[in-house]
């Protein structure tokens, strides 16, 4: 047995003649009679209360302790009762990944998993409560990837919870939870003209960025971080090795992801409208601090700020300009009077990089050299990606098979049954 019962009503004490005996305690008649006792795998001593006419179910509470401890499926009775509020900020707390993934993280699970789930006990999780949750997040959030994305780090929470013994499951991972779907599997580029068209609905001290992000491949953050010093005018190439991100609120100065400091080719028609960029709207300084709130501060001088002077904010870019140029384009409808625009991952800003990926490609540029240029970690992520973005595939087969067929003097002829030797043969 993993413990023993206590009798709290009885007591046994050694009598006269030597023997012991049970005679009743101060708490006879009053409170819970039976206290089942074990020692933990972490060895502190665990009980739980039981009234009068009970040790049976003491007993075999008891015998299920000692059961789940041999198959390793044991979970802490008091630890459990642990909320997912609670231990999912304790979860948050130990993360130790980049302050931006803990930052990103931390609003998912705070914003769309604590107000629904939050107040129930971790041991008490049936996969019916995260089947209704994920129905109230579809409501909550349109863009199926991103859903996936929230569902993923609570699943991750509760993986912790089992490791740590609050669960023996975790509901996530149960056959009648389904995740949400991935996004679309294949990315489909903007053509030329819905850029340009985006292009003139942005505010014109902004219009240069679709050339940054177009025309060299750079992210939304690594535009507005651009200094005009990392700009090669003369050599023709653009280093990217800076960033503009937002850690806990308040924007900072960071390496371009993971670190992927690069060059990039610079075309030399977005170097002329980069030039003339510089000369009507003349870059500005912006000290932010340095990965941090409270790194140390760093000074460049950008190539795009706010038209007031300052960096560029995301949230306000998106909601002031990319969004009503994406309207003007005819790629968005308006929004309805006193509602937001609507959501549309997909025509975010990254699409700038698809595009710019969609027209390397079809010049015949190699996908390691474009993986570089992107900065992706691996060029078979960049080939997964955009595969399907080399028509040169099809094109060769197309043209090498015509070329044999030339060469034979073979005819050509689509009423023709099949090809047939030439004339005079």
């Amino acid at each position: 047995m993993a413990g023993h019962i206590q009798d709290r009503w009885y007591k046994t004490e050694v009598g006269p003649d030597g023997k012991t005996r049970r005679i009743r305690s101060d708490r006879y008649g009053s409170g819970m009679r039976y206290r089942a006792r074990y020692v933990g795998p972490d060895g502190t001593e665990k009980s739980k209360s039981f009234p009068d006419r009970q040790k049976r179910l003491a007993d075999e509470w008891l015998a299920r302790i000692e059961a789940d401890m041999s198959r390793g499926q044991y979970t802490d009775p008091k630890a459990a009762r642990v909320t997912f509020k609670q231990y999912a900020e304790k979860w948050l707390a130990s993360q130790h990944t980049d302050l931006n993934t803990r930052a990103s993280v931390d609003a998912q699970i705070r914003r769309h998993a604590i107000p629904y789930l939050g107040s129930r006990p971790m041991d008490s999780f049936l996969p019916t409560h995260i089947r209704e949750w994920l129905a109230e997040l579809e409501k909550a959030v349109p863009a199926s990837s991103y859903r996936r994305v929230i569902f993923g780090n609570v699943s991750g929470v509760f993986t912790a919870a089992v490791e740590d013994q609050l669960r023996t499951t975790n509901p996530c991972r149960s056959r009648s939870v389904v995740a949400p779907s991935r996004a679309p599997g294949r990315v489909r580029p903007w053509p030329a003209d819905r850029v340009a068209a985006v292009r003139s609905g942005l505010p014109e001290h902004y219009r240069p960025m679709m050339d940054a992000g177009g025309g060299c491949g750079l992210r939304q953050g690594e535009i507005f971080g651009l200094p005009v010093d990392e700009i090669g005018f003369d050599t023709g190439w653009l280093h990217v090795g800076y960033q503009i991100k937002v850690i806990g609120g308040r924007l900072v100065f960071a390496p371009p992801k993971r670190g992927k400091v690069r060059d990039v080719p610079l075309p030399e028609q977005v170097s002329h409208i980069f030039r003339a960029h510089m000369e009507e709207f003349p870059p500005k300084e912006v000290t932010l601090p340095w990965l941090t709130p409270d790194g140390a501060p760093v000074t460049k001088r950008l190539l795009f700020t706010r038209a007031e002077g300052g960096p560029v904010r995301r949230s306000d870019f998106n909601t002031y300009a990319w969004k009503p140029a994406l309207v003007a384009a005819g790629v968005l409808p308006p929004p309805e009077k006193g509602k937001r625009h609507q959501a549309s991952r997909e025509d975010g800003m990254h699409a700038l990089r698809h595009f710019y990926a969609s027209v390397l490609l079809d010049a015949g540029e190699s996908v390691k050299a474009l993986s570089g240029y992107l900065g992706h970690s691996d060029p078979g992520f960049t080939l997964r990606v955009y595969t399907h973005l080399m028509p040169s595939s099809d094109g060769r087969t197309r043209r090498a098979v015509d070329k044999l067929y030339e060469a034979l003097g073979w005819t050509t002829d689509p009423t023709a049954d099949g090809p047939q030797t030439a004339q005079g043969e």
